[in-house]
């Protein structure tokens, strides 16, 4: 069994992207585990209301990964059509554009689950929000968060396995991630493993 390693560098919290499978069965752990939402968001490098809103969409009693990854591609499956404006919502969107918020933060916070930061872009490009481009420039850098996680180095790196792996092709190729509490002045740390294919997770 080969046991693929990959090392996080957390930089910027992740706002514009959709949580994966392997973020969702990150947060389960995490949920069983007892961590609030704040910590497991510090941890994956989210904002914490995208895990608040993943865990209270989730369609099960308790949180489970492989539910909530299966209702997030049922919606994804109807997408397509021409996101719709109404004028409260071009209004709350505008305000927030006039508060140098950038487009991706705005679908990050709100909106991840029903609209495309590209589509704003194009609202603004269309006219449709009456917004001048300038807002969009952001001065200053926000404070940088920093690393939590530990780091191994045993397996191989993702980036130096086959293609039929990178591309979940093949079973039995496994993926090992790890996290680091800040809580007390003994950091314990969690180790999950996640099969690439079947997306099987063990944690220890």
């Amino acid at each position: 069994m080969l046991i693929t390693t990959k090392t996080y560098t957390r930089r910027s919290i992740m706002s514009h992207t959709y949580l994966t499978i392997e973020e969702r069965s990150k947060i389960e752990v995490l949920v069983q585990e007892g961590y609030k939402i704040n910590h497991i968001a510090n941890l994956l490098g989210r904002h914490r209301s995208t895990i608040y809103r993943e865990l209270n969409r989730c369609s099960t009693p308790s949180y489970v990964a492989k539910a909530s990854q299966a209702d997030a591609n049922q919606l994804a499956s109807h997408k397509g059509r021409k996101a719709k404006h109404t004028p409260k919502l071009l209004e709350d969107i505008q305000h927030k554009l006039e508060m140098t918020w950038s487009p991706e933060q705005i679908v990050g916070r709100d909106y991840q689950e029903k609209l495309s930061f590209k589509t704003i872009y194009n609202w603004i490009y269309e006219g449709i929000l009456n917004v001048p481009l300038q807002v969009l420039r952001h001065k200053g850098k926000g404070r940088q968060p920093q690393e939590t996680r530990g780091k191994f180095n045993i397996g191989r790196s993702f980036s130096e396995r086959p293609k039929s792996v990178r591309n979940r092709q093949e079973f039995g190729h496994w993926e090992l991630d790890t996290m680091v509490s800040s809580r007390g002045k003994s950091k314990g740390c969690l180790a999950t493993f996640a099969e690439r294919k079947s997306a099987n997770l063990k944690n220890g």
